[in-house]
């Protein structure tokens, strides 16, 4: 009697949200998964991340939505204000809600990069282990291969998570120009909750944007973003830079900055990718996230996109089907709709920019009007985003629209 095929082997390098997605969507498919990450834990940076209708509706296929949304903070109505505290537009969650199908929620990233890692077997997760495609697997039949410090291993498939400036999708793609400075950097915490009640909103000044949000558990999840040179750093520290920059704004911004750690504040300056890869694929390697496609955080889609991939990716890649075919389909389906929220995110990036007085009048002008007009208006910035379906419609309990099953939000 032939002894039983092995499972077919994946291996996914880094850990972050589309990796860790990947890895439990394909286990889910029958793969044989690995996950290699180049730093010695799991544990993720200290920010929150807002997960859409759409990328919840992908952790549905996996089983996850209900936990995650029972864990996050639903968003609720608030507004948009200049620095001065002059409200521009009202946001209504139930008109988000009802657009798209669910809400909007707010989670720390190490809830989700928990629940995702407790969906994988013991040993999946090699944290401490950095690798590198040696081989993508691009003759007929031929395993790819990955080194790392425990040495080499085959697979039948590599996913490329690891990142804006990805190794993989250069080893696949070395003409390639990859990511470029998006023209601002970002800051953020994560700090207690102010003594004193707020509204939850996203603040623009000229060339400067700040935005508070809570969590579920009562802290307080909060961003910066400034046009800046590139690489540039404050002389002091980040925290003193966010005082200087945003110290006086309308309330709570201030407390919020007062109230973080000078080493919890996060800076990172943004790229994106503004040419679109030529493929998400080549051999038996495919690139997800921002190794595929990174974009700028104004419409909060990075992470959500990424997500999305990691469903349709397994969605195609059957353990033991035509493996050529099934990533080409892949990339079919994934690159023209995340070109496209690439190129929309730049576009209000460069609305945040704007720094000369006209044009901030402008801007804050048009923003006012719109919101007069109605929530539909200004929502309409995430139609074909927020409403995207994953191929397998699966959602909790059995529901049409997953938030119409759900609590309300406490």
């Amino acid at each position: 009697m032939p002894a039983p095929r092995a499972a077919a082997h994946a291996v996914v390098i880094g850990s972050g949200i589309g990796g860790l997605t990947a890895a439990v969507a394909l286990h889910r498919s029958g793969w044989h998964v690995t996950v290699l990450e180049r730093a010695p834990s799991l544990e993720p940076v200290g920010a929150g991340i807002a997960l859409a209708p759409n990328a919840q509706r992908a952790l549905d296929v996996i089983g996850l939505g209900d936990e995650i949304r029972g864990l996050a903070a639903w968003q609720g109505d608030g507004s948009m204000r200049t620095p001065g505290g002059r409200r521009l537009a009202l946001t209504s969650s139930a008109a988000a809600a009802e657009r798209f199908g669910g809400p909007l929620v707010l989670v720390h990233r190490a809830i989700l990069i928990d629940a995702l890692a407790s969906r994988l077997s013991a040993g999946a997760v090699r944290t401490g282990s950095p690798a590198q495609l040696t081989d993508p697997g691009v003759a007929d039949g031929r395993a790819a291969r990955v080194a790392t410090p425990d040495g080499e291993l085959e697979a039948d498939l590599v996913v490329g998570a690891d990142g804006v400036h990805s190794a993989v999708r250069h080893a696949l793609f070395p003409g390639h120009p990859g990511p470029t400075y998006a023209g601002f950097t970002t800051w953020r915490v994560v700090v207690p909750a102010p003594d004193k009640p707020f509204e939850p909103h996203e603040t623009w000044g000229a060339g400067l944007l700040w935005g508070t949000q809570p969590l579920k558990d009562g802290r307080i999840y909060a961003y910066g973003a400034a046009v800046a040179p590139a690489g540039s750093h404050a002389a002091d520290d980040e925290k003193a830079e966010l005082l200087r920059r945003f110290g006086d704004w309308h309330d709570p911004i201030p407390s919020i900055i007062a109230a973080a750690e000078p080493d919890g504040v996060l800076r990172n300056d943004v790229h994106h990718i503004i040419e679109p890869l030529p493929a998400f694929h080549r051999g038996r390697t495919a690139l997800i996230g921002d190794a595929a496609h990174a974009m700028a955080p104004t419409l909060g889609q990075g992470g959500n996109q990424a997500i999305e991939d990691a469903i349709v990716l397994a969605h195609h890649a059957a353990p033991r089907g035509d493996l050529g075919g099934c990533l080409a389909v892949y990339g079919a389906e994934r690159l023209p709709r995340t070109s496209a929220i690439v190129r929309k995110s730049a576009r209000v990036s460069r609305l945040m920019a704007l720094s000369s007085p006209p044009a901030v009048a402008a801007r804050n002008t048009l923003m006012s009007a719109a919101s007069r007009l109605g929530p539909g208006l200004v929502l309409r910035t995430f139609d074909s985003i927020a409403d995207w379906r994953p191929p397998q419609r699966t959602y909790a309990a059995g529901a049409k629209d997953a938030h119409r099953e759900l609590p309300a939000q406490q």
